[in-house]
């Protein structure tokens, strides 16, 4: 549907675009395959082992596209509209350039209506997130009613600054990003799944040296077989073997399954975002933040281990304010202008702009201690606004 009410306006710009059978069904399987690279535990997968190896899923899915699946996308002649022009196919390298995140420059060597089209699968509002954010709170209840996407497509289009949004649209994207910075915080960002992540954290770069010791670039067969259920069913079995280091990751598994949760929440708070940005200037990295605590803590909880939790600092795809820095072009229909928008300024006017502040422990035994401490932090003392009641 995307694809289609794009199709006109690029077709315009564009005049060496493909037909508009071949542009859906190229927009259809890069929709479909964007994520094929991804492996156990998704984004958590890329961060705590593919980073060791200099790859992300983007890069892997880009070579099973091009080396796995390029024969049968490249057979393809039609899609659910209509069968390609003569001559048409899709390319199987165009499908991997579209799934990966672009570079700082534009590749010159693709034609213009790839890279146009790139940004559908790069950009702040995409297929993959149009797609998720629905899709997500229906399975999880998390109402998203004041959502309108059609409306956010309605006003969707190809200039020749790439896709733009028309300012009577701009409405439709704010309610979207305050959707997806809700669902964000009570559901990708929940208490339970940040404890898990902590655990997880501690075993499973040595989980995957035991059960994957290959380099997935050079393993594909291999890999494709590695997911979310493989690993779960091996590492359940770990907790019965004779090898030491094997029997006590998968007791650590075993508890993690069982929802047998290690770290307990003592401290949580929201803070709005420009906070959370002039605290981030002094403390941009977790460990920094958690120094900086454990120095206001007594003499006796100092060496007492805590985890801290910072949305802004957490780089998951999942989180908006990871994406602060990319801007949005508006269309101007008074001035008949297009401008790029940060989408850092337009985050001060939804009303979801506050993020998670949380601090974990293994215990409550400390959680007063932990609490003043970290309340600190952020808790700058300001003036009075006023010396009587409004």
């Amino acid at each position: 549907r995307f694809a289609r009410h794009l199709y006109p306006g690029l077709k315009k710009l564009c005049a060496d675009a493909p037909s508009e059978a071949c542009f859906e069904e190229t927009f259809r399987i890069a929709g479909l395959l964007h994520d094929i690279g991804h492996g156990p535990y998704g984004h958590f997968f890329d961060e705590h082992f593919l980073a060791g190896y200099g790859l992300t899923h983007e890069l892997l899915g880009r070579d099973i596209i091009v080396h796995k699946l390029g024969s049968l996308i490249s057979g393809i002649r039609r899609s659910p509209g209509g069968a390609f022009e003569s001559g048409e196919s899709i390319s199987a390298d165009d499908i991997g350039y579209l799934i990966k995140k672009p570079p700082e420059s534009a590749d010159e060597r693709r034609p213009r209506w790839l890279r146009f089209m790139q940004q559908l699968f790069s950009g702040i509002y995409t297929v993959d997130n149009l797609d998720y954010v629905q899709r997500d709170a229906y399975m999880t209840g998390f109402s998203i009613d004041i959502v309108d996407i059609n409306r956010l497509l309605f006003y969707s289009f190809f200039s020749d600054k790439g896709l733009t949004l028309h300012q009577a649209g701009v409405s439709a994207f704010t309610r979207f990003l305050n959707a997806r910075l809700n669902l964000y915080s009570n559901v990708y960002h929940h208490r339970t799944g940040r404890a898990i992540d902590f655990h997880m954290q501690e075993i499973f770069t040595r989980t995957l040296q035991r059960l994957f010791p290959w380099n997935p670039a050079r393993s594909l067969n291999r890999y494709l077989h590695l997911n979310d259920w493989s690993l779960l069913q091996d590492v359940e079995r770990w907790a019965d073997s004779d090898d030491a280091e094997l029997k006590a990751l998968g007791r650590e598994w075993n508890r993690i399954i069982g929802r047998k949760v290690k770290w307990k929440m003592a401290y949580a708070t929201e803070l709005a975002i420009d906070r959370v940005e002039r605290g981030m200037l002094s403390f941009p990295r977790p460990e920094q933040l958690e120094e900086a605590i454990r120095e206001q803590l007594p003499r006796s909880v100092r060496s007492k281990p805590f985890r801290v939790d910072l949305a802004a600092q957490d780089p998951r795809p999942l989180n908006p304010m990871a994406q602060s820095n990319k801007r949005i072009n508006i269309y101007n229909p008074s001035t008949d202008l297009i401008s790029p928008e940060p989408l850092k300024d337009i985050f001060r006017y939804i009303p979801a702009r506050v993020v998670q502040f949380r601090v974990f422990a293994l215990d409550h035994k400390h959680d007063a201690e932990i609490a003043r401490a970290a309340g600190r932090i952020f808790d700058a003392p300001t003036a009075e606004s006023c010396p009587t009641n409004i």
